[in-house]
């Protein structure tokens, strides 16, 4: 069949002409891997140099180039930085925030165009894949803008007397061992980050792309995954956990799913320290248009909206705190957003179904009190510390809708003067209808105050305030309250119902109706709190309320010192009674003690009498 095919003189020159040709493409091949390397070693080391104005180096061990398959594979790939050129821009005032180092074992470029790198200057690849890379970045506060320094071109600019333009389909790190130190704050911080992924599109650097602000270092697109990430706080207080984070820089978006901060157990965290302990869990964290290279840049966060979605916030205060005469200011939100010291700027925050806890414990009961508000949603608008955002609007607004206790739904309305020194703020709202006795596992425990029944038509309240005064008004409407006063039993570690104070409380003090009767005016409350120094925020919101609540029931400060110096009186009343009947009952003792002394005499001389009347016998006989 073969010599057939040879026997035309046609065939023989064809496949003679094929083999030559075969023969010089393996030899091209042979020539181009074996001496290829030094040229591309000096293309690469001289783009790193020229495009990062001599601040990194870049070496490898070998470079294999693969002419037939279009590959080349570097390995012990090392990017560093020169620190002579680093401490000489620190002097300038030149310095970047961010440094990077890496190192990869094995770098491979697929599909490249090794003639048009040679012979046109380009760079053209379909994709480079990092396989285990290592990369350890750093982060030190060098600026806080960018700065105008004398070499101001553009990676493109600084490449073009090399490479015409350098363009890359895709670019893939897989498992990427992260370590990232932060040394802007007080103390060193230190995060190391695995089962990280990143895939980079479309890298271009050219003319067109060099001033385009849609991409991120020239890509389209950079996609960041990170899974199943894990840490402690640094005091050992708390483990946390995220379960994914994307970050796509095309959507400008980052998503995080399964965040949560656990405390250790609370007999070990409240006998290292006096904070509060806050758990949290959250489903889902989604960031809008996300400025990430403005973060990564100088840590100023500026996104268009933030929804937090399913998950839940408790928090426990500290039973081992001390009263604290310090000002409680910093808890005040408008002060807190400024406390942050980075520039923060969101336009849109929203909250969807969300249970947050409040816990304390009470020594005198020696019973935890909680307050829940359930099903959480709602906006917070332009919280900001940013000074161009706050000089176009300094208020922020925050509406919420929850559950009280789960039960009653409370509309909240909340407005935050963010430049105002005094820290001027509103919150007006509305709670509906709920059975009175819901609030119960707060009550009972913290005011040792039980309600036996009571119906809530509603609550209204409208304040202005700021951090020294609060002043509003309270509309509390309400049927058939009624409540039993409790102490504590330490024998049985339990709360006893204390029979003749209730008693006095529902006769004598408490109006278990408002309006008294249907048709009425119901009765309507000023408020004028004045914050003590050592109030946090929060505090003082429910002091301002209790101070309204309390006269709406009829226990207001008159009432409340009538009835202490009523039940001080019975109290005393009933002492006396108490020490009237035991010397009662000693009399008695004493008049039976006697009678049975007497008893007693009387039967011993009788028998003396007899024992002598006995004897006198005898001696007769």
């Amino acid at each position: 069949m073969a010599l057939k095919f040879l026997k035309h003189k046609w065939q023989r020159v064809t496949l003679i002409s094929f083999g030559v040709f075969l023969l010089l493409l393996f030899g091209l091949a042979f020539f181009v891997d074996r001496y290829w390397s030094p040229i591309l070693s000096a293309k690469v080391k001289s783009a790193v140099l020229s495009s990062t104005d001599s601040l990194y180096n870049v070496d490898f061990s070998a470079a294999e180039l693969h002419v037939l398959e279009g590959r080349i594979i570097i390995y012990n790939i090392n990017l560093k930085v020169d620190t002579a050129v680093y401490a000489r821009r620190q002097k300038q005032h030149l310095a970047p925030n961010n440094l990077t180092e890496l190192h990869v074992k094995r770098l491979v470029l697929s599909h490249i165009h090794p003639f048009k790198l040679y012979f046109k200057h380009i760079l053209d690849i379909d994709r480079i894949t990092l396989t285990e890379p290592e990369v350890n970045m750093s982060y030190r506060l060098n600026q806080t803008k960018d700065t105008i320094n004398a070499d101001n071109r553009t990676a493109w600019q600084k490449i073009s007397k090399s490479l015409k333009y350098i363009h890359v389909s895709d670019i893939f790190l897989n498992d990427v061992m992260f370590k990232y130190t932060d040394y802007s704050g007080r103390k060193l911080a230190v995060s190391e980050l695995k089962e990280m992924n990143m895939h980079a599109n479309d890298l271009l650097i050219d003319s067109v792309t060099q001033k385009d602000s849609s991409r991120l270092l020239y890509c389209k697109d950079i996609v960041t995954e990170l899974n199943n990430y894990k840490g402690n706080s640094p005091n050992g207080l708390y483990t946390y956990s995220v379960k994914k984070v994307k970050l796509s820089t095309l959507t400008s978006q980052l998503n995080m799913e399964g965040l949560t901060l656990e405390p250790i157990n609370a007999h070990g965290f409240f006998n290292r320290t006096l904070m509060d302990r806050y758990t949290m869990h959250l489903d889902s964290v989604q960031l809008n248009n996300f400025d990430f290279l403005l973060y990564h840049k100088y840590r100023d966060l500026a996104a268009s909206s933030l929804i937090i979605s399913n998950g839940s916030l408790d928090l426990f205060t500290n039973p081992n705190r001390p009263p604290s005469k310090k000002n409680k200011i910093k808890s005040f939100p408008s002060m807190a957003i400024h406390d942050l010291h980075t520039d923060l700027k969101i336009d849109t925050v929203k909250i969807r179904r969300i249970n947050v806890s409040y816990t304390e414990h009470n020594k005198k009961s020696n019973n935890d009190g909680t307050i829940q508000f359930n099903n959480t949603h709602g906006t917070i608008l332009n919280l900001t510390s940013n000074k161009a955002a706050l000089q176009k609007n300094n208020i922020s607004t925050t509406q919420l809708t929850t559950y009280f206790m789960d039960k009653g739904r409370l509309d909240l309305l909340l407005t935050f003067n963010l430049t105002d020194k005094a820290l001027s703020y509103t919150y007006k709202g509305t709670l509906g209808v709920m059975s009175l006795q819901a609030v119960n596992p707060a009550v009972v425990p913290l005011a040792m105050v039980k309600i036996t029944s009571g119906t809530l038509k509603s609550f209204k309240f409208d304040f202005k305030a700021n951090s020294r005064v609060s002043k509003g008004k309270v509309t509390l409407l309400y049927n058939d309250l009624k409540v039993n006063i409790l102490k504590a039993d330490t024998a049985n570690a339990v709360l006893k119902n204390k029979l003749i104070v209730s008693l006095f409380a529902n006769l004598f003090i408490l109006k278990h109706d408002n309006p008294d009767k249907e048709g009425l005016i119901p009765r309507t409350f000023n408020v004028n709190y004045v914050r003590p120094i050592n109030s946090p925020f929060f505090k003082t919101i429910w002091q301002s309320f209790l101070t309204g609540l309390k006269p709406s029931v009829g226990y207001g400060e008159k009432t409340e010192k009538a009835a202490t110096e009523r039940m001080a009186q019975g109290d005393l009343n009933k002492t006396n009674r108490q020490l009237k009947k035991e010397m009662r009952i000693k009399r008695r003792a004493e008049r039976k003690l006697k009678r049975e002394l007497k008893k007693q005499q009387n039967e011993a001389e009788k028998a003396a009498e007899n024992k002598k009347q006995l004897t006198a016998t005898t001696v007769s006989s």
